[in-house]
């Protein structure tokens, strides 16, 4: 715990009542960048991984960087040695850091054994994954703050997000999704009202998600009762929303969106081969035998159905920056079917959204600048 503060303190350093002793940093040679990840979702590890890909693409003769680590218990630490990331002791970390929703202190408070430093900022690349990073409640207390940042903004975080939300949002626009049956926590309380609600309306198998998480974290398949009301407990305990689907065979194709000075556009196709009967959070990120394809062949008119799919999807939940909108193109009949989009998506080594964008001819280094530059711009 950070020494020679009390709570009190540390709430009145918060909003905005700094001491007078207080120390201000800031840059005047080059811009300071914010980069947030870690987080208290479930997606905090693989934070740990994409931001170590996102902080070695950033121009440091221009710009210069703050690292600001969050626990899985929600401890906001100031890392100082970026290697630290790599082993995990940048969680030892004595000093911690608070980022003010006060608009007029624009940076982040620092707390280090009773003295205050003030780091000035003037852009957030927030690495989050999941809740409490994608899903608009980072991003609000980035507008309360006044200091630009990466990706999408407070609505389209929050509504695509939630896998219920992002349906509805999508159902207008005439793109084909898979069927779905919505669930809240409280009704498994009658589980067997629930499943026969379920299977009314749907055939198995079907998919369980939760309405609310990432990197597949929740989601199971079940092919029969006994499987459906253990699918629907673990869905549970991940978020209060279920969303279950009607199982929809195909392959898994993804495409990037990104959105700069040149507007909004949109990648080639990536296709996930997943070594797992389907692309789980151990398929994606523990099991080398799962593969991604570039460009892949597709039949004719399917790169570019999908291609303007995903563009619109993003123009309707307002995104900004950058997303990842995954579909499936259905065995037998070719239907592209929308899956879900993601807001903010993994910059690992194996994820899709930077080796799409560097297959296209925008490496890392310039992917990483366009982002920053969109921040700006917004």
């Amino acid at each position: 715990m950070t020494q020679g503060f009390s709570f009190e303190q540390k709430r009145r350093l918060a909003f905005g009542e700094p001491p007078g002793n207080m120390r201000i940093v800031y840059n005047m040679e080059k811009k300071t960048v914010v980069v947030l990840f870690g987080g208290q979702s479930s997606e905090h590890e693989v934070s740990c991984v994409s931001v170590r890909t996102v902080i070695a693409k950033i121009d440091r003769s221009r710009y210069d960087l703050l690292l600001i680590g969050i626990t899985k218990e929600g401890r906001w630490l100031y890392v100082e040695n970026e290697e630290s990331i790599a082993s995990g002791s940048w969680r030892e970390s004595s000093v911690s850091a608070i980022l003010s929703p006060d608009a007029t202190m624009g940076g982040v408070l620092l707390l280090d054994g009773g003295q205050v430093t003030l780091r000035k900022a003037d852009v957030v690349f927030p690495v989050l994954h999941g809740l409490y990073g994608e899903d608009g409640t980072i991003q609000g207390i980035l507008e309360l703050a006044g200091i630009p940042y990466v990706g999408c903004g407070v609505l389209s975080s929050a509504v695509s997000m939630d896998k219920l939300t992002t349906k509805r949002l999508v159902d207008p626009l005439g793109i084909t999704q898979a069927q779905y049956v919505p669930v809240l926590r409280q009704e498994l309380s009658d589980v067997e009202a629930v499943i026969a609600r379920i299977e009314e309306g749907l055939s198995y198998p079907v998919f369980v998600k939760p309405s609310n998480a990432g990197s597949s974290r929740g989601v199971s398949k079940a092919r029969n009762r006994e499987e459906l009301a253990r699918a629907l407990a673990v869905a549970a305990a991940e978020d209060g929303r279920i969303l279950v689907e009607e199982t929809i065979v195909g392959r898994e194709l993804e495409c990037a969106v990104l959105q700069d000075a040149d507007g909004v556009r949109a990648s080639g196709i990536g296709e996930i081969l997943a070594a797992a009967e389907f692309y789980d959070y151990d398929a994606k990120y523990n099991n080398a035998d799962s593969r991604t394809v570039l460009s892949p062949g597709l039949p004719a008119g399917k790169t570019e159905e999908i291609r303007r799919a995903a563009e619109a999807i993003f123009r309707a939940v307002d995104g900004r920056g950058l997303s990842r909108v995954d579909f499936f193109l259905e065995n037998g009949t070719n239907r592209v079917v929308f899956n879900e989009i993601n807001t903010l998506p993994g910059f690992t080594s194996i994820s899709m959204y930077p080796m799409l964008w560097e297959e296209r001819g925008i490496p890392g280094e310039e992917l990483v600048e366009k982002l920053i530059q969109s921040a700006f711009a917004r």
